[in-house]
């Protein structure tokens, strides 16, 4: 039950929740959360590693970068909560907006045929430039 309740704090917030969620779309490294999140490297790295420590990530090194996906062997009621989550938000709109901003990112990178800061930092000039000044994304349940 202790490790329930952890996964649930973990959860509660929001920043932690969209990187879960982006995750498992796919396995992203840090550069592209940022990119999609629109976060400083610091948090999305805190919150990687605060979901790393509930057991909840795997991590893939590949070269300066690492990758980081949902464990495939989570016990079952962590990975039917995931589920459930997911399902549930899938129409919400700051999470359809981050699928967008994470195939827009994805995209991208394939044409650059790179993932680093650099063409991270490129994607974000590109990005705010397409966009106008927006509210923050609240999560409205």
């Amino acid at each position: 039950m202790i490790e329930m309740i952890k996964i649930f704090k973990l959860l509660s917030d929001e920043s932690r929740l969209r990187i879960l969620m982006l995750l498992t779309e796919r396995e992203l490294c840090v550069c592209q959360l940022m990119g999609v999140l629109g976060i400083s490297q610091p948090l999305v790295s805190r919150n990687l590693s605060l979901l790393s420590s509930a057991k909840l990530l795997e991590e893939r090194r590949d070269g300066k970068l690492i990758f980081y996906s949902i464990k495939k062997n989570l016990p079952k009621a962590t990975r039917e909560l995931i589920d459930l989550l997911k399902g549930e938000l899938k129409n919400n709109k700051t999470f359809k907006d981050d699928r967008s901003s994470l195939s827009e990112c994805y995209e991208f990178q394939k044409k650059t045929g790179k993932c680093d800061m650099k063409t991270f930092l490129a994607y974000m000039e590109k990005k705010r430039k397409q966009r106008p000044k927006e509210a923050k994304n609240v999560v409205k349940f």
